[in-house]
């Protein structure tokens, strides 16, 4: 699920903040990520991975460098094929 449905379904902005407050961010800061108008930096990214509870994957979060971040996640479950060096 990408950042911007999975905030939507948190409901109310109680818990958006409550969700940004547990991945160490503000809600603010999620929203600009999930626009896309900010890059998810991979350790928010793990985190929001984990607090998500593997709804928001790492992946969906940094589609075109995720593999060379976390390698060990190359062939896990629901994991997209790398990105093509160069393309």
């Amino acid at each position: 699920m990408d950042l911007k449905s999975y905030l939507k379904s948190l409901g109310d902005e109680e818990a958006r903040d409550a969700f940004a407050a547990s991945v160490e961010t503000s809600a603010g800061h999620l929203r600009n990520v999930a626009n896309g108008y900010r890059s998810c930096a991979p350790e928010l990214a793990v985190h929001i991975d984990r607090e998500s509870g593997l709804v928001v994957r790492r992946w969906d979060l940094r589609p075109d460098d995720w593999h060379l971040i976390w390698p060990e996640l190359i062939g896990a479950d629901g994991a997209p094929e790398p990105a093509e060096a160069g393309g």
